[in-house]
């Protein structure tokens, strides 16, 4: 019981420390990753479109997880191939509207442009996919 506790904790850190290492990989290569001079507070319409962008994300990333979890082999089993297309489609959207901000972003983290929540959408609109797309292929292969 205490060593699978430990070992979901542990993976739990080693997920989050690898999406960190992975969202300031997409800022340095998209040359965005020096903070600002001046930081600008609160919200902004940037930062709203980056924000609502990364939920989607993680609401694909949750599906895709989840339909995953449940794809236990059974033959007829639809919902699972819902919920895959349902996690490729938000990923997909995800991903496209982190590039877009990212691309059209002309500062660092702190000045107001959503860049670190388009990196984040980005990289967990592509999480989303890839669980997504194995959950297809796995409703296929069981199909």
């Amino acid at each position: 019981m205490i060593k699978r506790l430990f070992l979901r904790a542990t993976c739990l850190l080693v997920a989050a420390a690898l999406f960190v290492v992975l969202v300031h990989a997409v800022l340095v290569a998209a040359h965005l990753s020096e903070p600002a001079a001046t930081t600008v507070h609160g919200l902004t319409p940037r930062r709203l479109w980056a924000t609502a962008a990364a939920g989607l994300a993680l609401v694909g990333v949750v599906i895709g997880g989840l339909t995953l979890r449940r794809s236990t082999g059974r033959v007829g089993t639809g919902n699972g191939r819902m919920g895959a297309i349902a996690a490729l489609v938000a990923g997909l959207v995800a991903l496209v509207n982190g590039g877009l901000n990212l691309a059209v972003a002309t500062g660092g983290p702190g000045n107001g442009n959503g860049v670190v929540g388009g990196a984040a959408a980005l990289v967990l609109g592509l999480i989303g996919m890839t669980l997504g797309g194995l959950a297809l292929a796995r409703s296929r292969r069981t199909g």
